[in-house]
């Protein structure tokens, strides 16, 4: 089995062909530490989580890179703005960032390397490009010289002056070109900073993802990614810098030989943006929903294309899942095939540019067949499938609400049911509506079964 992707790099959809077989690699730029995760940033993590489980059923071994970017200028204007020490702020919200991952099924990276491990090697990396001349110390600065390197706009595509525009460059009288970007800037005595042949300083935010994904995969690597919104100017910079530091100024594809980028994340239909209030964070949701739904609601459209976050969307996954967790425990008298594997519709699927929409749609098939068949094989392969999406992971009883009383007393809901049940065999159909009515307002649903009568907290 091969996986195709779309690869920015090329504009093209493109079979993956691993440097080596034997080891893929990839790397996903990570959280910049100062402030809570909005659901953008879930939804790259997601992702790519996702297509490192896929890769880990068609190679024999994976290294997944993702990075905590824990210096900052956001990162510094938060302490300033809120008393604390800049340690304690990243400590704090990468602990948040990563506990709110798990929460929605994201497994931990094989390498989470933090920014501040690795400022060696990202001065050793700024000293080559000096001295291949891609780079140029001024009052203090180091910056890339974009004029330097002629292939600089290829992977985003923009012109020269969509290039100035869109990196919102700063004026500066230092520079040599509007264009040019900071590799290493200067830090005053209140600024965290390090010892560096330009003085004392800290690096620029690009140069950061170089060094690391440099440091923990080599050159070059497979797969490098991230949402869609840093395409440019973040990732066109890693490449010119990753390039040109190396003397491959006219291979892109030096550094890494596939970029992947996941679409954009609006909120009822508008961009999510602080003047319209409408940023919403993962943290925050976690309190009101499963992290199952949240992660099917993330993967229900195709990872490329545009997704709109809504009430609609989760509810929909909500009541897919709520489906699925209902055949899993109507499977429970039936003992599942552990060998059972994932059936070739649902891997065709992901292997096509991880198609999450056509895989879930086999996997609604699957589970209808699993329903009507109960065989071991079916119902190991519904299991096998909810492992891959990370999904149907908790107990389906549990989940579906049997045994949960809520605020009520579990108690009483059997008494009651227990009056009904007799109700019905006296006749008295009136008081066993009444009594029906009683437990709908207590939240407690009941299911009249072959087996009798069952209750659950209703969802």
């Amino acid at each position: 089995m091969t996986m195709k992707l779309q690869n920015t790099l090329t504009r093209s959809k493109d079979e993956f062909k691993p440097i080596d077989p034997d080891h893929v690699r990839l790397y996903a730029c990570g959280p910049t530490v100062y402030n809570y995760a909005h659901i953008g940033n879930a939804r790259m993590a997601v992702v790519f989580d996702q297509l490192v489980r896929v890769l880990r059923r068609m190679y024999p071994k994976v290294t997944y890179v993702s990075n905590i970017t824990d210096v900052d200028d956001k990162i510094m204007a938060a302490a300033a703005e809120t008393g604390e020490a800049i340690d304690a702020i990243t400590t704090k919200y990468t602990d948040i960032y990563n506990s709110d991952m798990a929460a929605l099924g994201v497994l931990p990276p094989d390498v989470q390397p933090r920014a501040t491990a690795h400022i060696g090697d990202m001065i050793t990396l700024i000293e080559k490009l000096i001295e291949r001349d891609h780079a140029y110390e001024a009052e203090g600065h180091v910056l890339f010289n974009v004029p330097s390197y002629e292939a600089y706009g290829n992977l985003s595509g923009r012109s020269r002056d969509e290039q100035v525009a869109g990196a919102r460059v700063d004026v500066a009288p230092y520079k040599k070109d509007a264009a040019d970007f900071v590799l290493w800037k200067p830090s005053s005595d209140d600024q965290p900073g390090w010892d560096s042949p330009w003085g004392r300083g800290r690096p620029g935010w690009h140069i950061e993802c170089s060094a690391m994904s440099e440091v923990h995969l080599g050159l070059p690597f497979d797969i490098h990614g991230g949402g869609a919104d840093l395409k440019f100017p973040h990732h066109e910079n890693e490449i010119a810098q990753s390039c040109c530091a190396h003397g491959h100024e006219n291979d892109l594809s030096a550094f890494s030989k596939y970029w992947v980028h996941n679409g954009f994340v609006t909120v009822e239909g508008d961009k999510m943006s602080k003047s319209i209030g409408n940023i919403t964070l993962v943290h925050d949701l976690i309190d009101y929903y499963d992290g199952e739904i949240l992660r099917l609601t993330l993967l229900s459209a195709h990872y490329s294309q545009p997704l709109d976050w809504s009430e609609k969307a989760i509810e929909q996954a909500k009541s897919l899942l709520d489906r699925l967790y209902g055949i899993v425990n109507g499977l429970s008298d039936v003992q599942a095939d552990d060998a059972a594997d994932i059936p070739a519709d649902v891997m065709d699927a992901l292997s096509d540019d991880l198609n999450t929409p056509k895989a879930l749609a086999a996997i609604n098939a699957l589970a209808k067949r699993a329903a009507a068949e109960r065989t071991p094989a079916l119902k190991g392969q519904l299991l096998a499938c909810g492992a891959l999406f990370g999904i149907l992971q908790k107990d389906a009883a549990e989940w579906l609400g049997y045994g949960q009383s809520g605020d009520a007393d579990s108690n009483a809901i059997d008494a009651l049911l227990a009056e009904r049940q007799q109700a019905r065999a006296d006749k008295n159909f009136a008081r066993a509506d009444e009594i029906r009515d009683e437990l709908d307002a207590m939240g407690i649903v009941i299911e009249d079964s072959p087996e009798g009568p069952k209750w659950r907290k209703a969802g």
